[in-house]
């Protein structure tokens, strides 16, 4: 018997409470679901991506996370698609990483679903789908859509 933690198809994590162990679903190259062991520490935090940034009633600063997390008070340097690791326990933001070029980033979905590589630059196409462009460890150089990027 397995208990989800993560409520959504994106990194996520399991524990199982018969032995202990503890493991996060990721996805494999061709798109498939790969359970990945961890340490209880690391079980501890989630990294979630940032969907929103905004104010909400009485001036108080609001993060909203891939999983409909709701992070009040997030430090003022967070801003859309960065990536924050958050406390569990707490549902507190720990630490984040910018979505900037020279980044990893792991792909979540599309075509290049699975795949890591480092972020290149980013295009933004108004009115249609910002693309960011990668190129992984082999030296391949790929583009996909902004929405498909967890950094």
């Amino acid at each position: 018997r397995r208990r989800v933690v993560g409520a959504v198809a994106r990194p996520c994590q399991l524990s199982s409470g018969i032995n202990a162990e503890y493991f996060r679903m990721l996805f494999d190259v061709k798109g498939r679901f790969l359970i990945h062991r961890i340490k209880k520490e690391e079980s501890a935090y989630k990294l979630c991506n940032v969907k929103s940034v905004r104010t909400a009633a009485k001036g108080v600063p609001v993060i909203t996370t891939h999983d409909g997390r709701t992070i009040r008070y997030p430090d003022p340097m967070i801003k859309l698609h960065d990536t924050v690791k958050v406390d569990i326990a707490t549902n507190k933001a720990v630490d984040f990483i910018k979505f900037e070029p020279g980044n990893l980033a792991y792909i979540t979905g599309g075509q290049n679903c699975g795949r890591i590589g480092i972020i290149t630059h980013k295009e933004k196409h108004p009115g249609s789908f910002d693309i960011v462009h990668v190129k992984d460890s082999v030296g391949h150089s790929f583009a996909t859509r902004l929405t498909n990027v967890f950094p």
